[in-house]
């Protein structure tokens, strides 16, 4: 039977408005304590008489002060809010990123980006913005488009979120244009992950449509290989996948074929997907010099040959060992570091 919640109280005096795109976007991926720092913050930005300080609202949570930071430092990178950290103990305007108990912080939320508050000139707000971009030249066109996939009249967070895309990610009109068109495709629709897609974009310095799309191919089709040598179906690869699979191409320069072959022995010693232990193959390669699989061949027989010169050291020196009571056991010999490796994993 589905249990229903039926509410007999619900106070709403003197009460913080929350834009429904914060609880629906934001608030399902953030961690809880991240959650509560920003609602305490919004609520102690409404209370002229209580400092706002880092030490405080560690207090209040019962955190540490550098769990408020990097909260802070989380809602700043989603965009929904700005802030300086301030010693009050230094001098006029320094900035400190340390956690004395004097820190105070100056924090300036993005109503007019992100879901905040709801405040007082929240509906001017909103009027002004959208008259503002949409009269923007080079974005109204886009704008159109944007609504057009997203199959919705953007908010003024959605516009303000597509203006940093142009204004501060220096991204073409084309460029966005690919971008939302790329996630609505792979079924997401939200501007919080059109922005985690447009922020990495970034990172990996794609500029243009030919950038995205060779990227975009690159990434799938690698990525669906790597799953298929783990055996893994009837999914895409997760981020975290994903970024491994763009680092051992891209930093470590590792063609697809020598990235399989380091799946494949992954699952002969483990026998069990595991990103991690494919990464301490291909990054001993890449640190070897691996260019193809003449190089692992070579590579593989060196290790070899010195595997059996420490076996042929070992027996030669076994006869010097006394045998007693303590020391009366045959010493165990790994096969290669492989075999040891899985006894290892399988062991914790």
């Amino acid at each position: 039977m589905m249990k229903q919640i039926k509410l007999k109280r619900c106070r709403q005096d003197n009460a913080i408005l929350l834009d429904h795109e914060f609880i629906d976007q934001y608030m399902p991926e953030a961690n809880g304590e991240y959650v509560k720092v920003y609602l305490l913050l919004l609520r102690l930005l409404n209370d002229t008489k209580t400092p706002l300080t880092v030490s405080g609202i560690a207090d209040i949570l019962d955190d540490t002060e550098k769990d408020v930071i990097r909260a802070l430092k989380y809602w700043k990178k989603q965009g929904i809010l700005d802030f300086d950290i301030l010693d009050t103990n230094g001098g006029p305007g320094s900035k400190d990123h340390s956690s004395d108990k004097g820190t105070a912080v100056s924090s300036e939320p993005q109503a007019d980006s992100v879901p905040g508050t709801g405040g007082e000139d929240s509906s001017a707000l909103s009027d002004n913005n959208i008259t503002q971009f949409r009269n923007r030249k080079e974005l109204k066109e886009l704008l159109f488009v944007a609504e057009q996939y997203l199959g919705k009249t953007l908010s003024a967070t959605d516009m303000k979120t597509i203006t940093y895309f142009y204004d501060n990610l220096g991204m073409s009109t084309d460029l966005i244009e690919y971008l939302i068109e790329y996630c609505v495709e792979n079924g997401h629709k939200s501007i919080h992950y059109i922005q985690k897609v447009a922020l990495s974009w970034s990172d990996r310095k794609i500029k243009t449509v030919e950038d995205a799309k060779r990227s975009v191919v690159s990434c799938s089709k690698s990525g669906y290989a790597v799953l298929k040598a783990f055996g893994i179906t009837g999914r895409a690869p997760a981020a975290s996948e994903s970024a491994y699979i763009r680092r051992w191409e891209n930093d470590y320069g590792l063609s697809l074929e020598l990235i399989l072959e380091a799946c494949s022995r992954t699952m002969s010693s483990i026998h069990q997907p595991s990103f991690d232990y494919t990464e301490s193959i291909l990054k001993s390669w890449y640190e070897n010099g691996v260019k193809n699989r003449k190089d692992i061949e070579a590579l593989d027989l060196a290790y070899h040959k010195e595997k059996g010169s420490d076996k042929r050291r070992t027996a030669s020196e076994s006869p010097n060992i006394s045998r007693n009571k303590f020391n009366n056991f045959e010493g165990r010999v790994y096969e290669d570091m492989d075999d040891l490796t899985r006894k290892l994993i399988q062991s914790k």
